[in-house]
């Protein structure tokens, strides 16, 4: 599913330097949620992770069969630790 997904958005990402590291489905509280995880070279702040989820909203809503009997789309970005 993640090089299905990261096709579809990761050109339309690229501008904010950040792409799709993963994407995948969990169950948490009975609930079905499809999972996009982002990654980049820099931190990823709010803004742009808003910004981003923007995006990425709009090519899932044109894509909504990808996300037939999923309750929520979350869409994050992975933890930076000390080098």
């Amino acid at each position: 599913m993640k090089d299905k997904i990261a096709s579809l958005v990761n050109d339309e990402i690229k501008d904010l330097n950040v792409f799709v590291d993963d994407a995948f489905t969990s169950s948490e509280e009975g609930k079905k949620i499809f999972n996009i995880v982002l990654d980049s070279e820099e931190i990823i702040d709010l803004n742009k992770i808003t910004e981003a989820s923007r995006i990425i909203n709009k090519i899932m809503d044109n894509n909504a069969n990808l996300l037939e009997d999923i309750d929520e789309l979350d869409i994050y970005s992975k933890e930076k630790g000390d080098n």
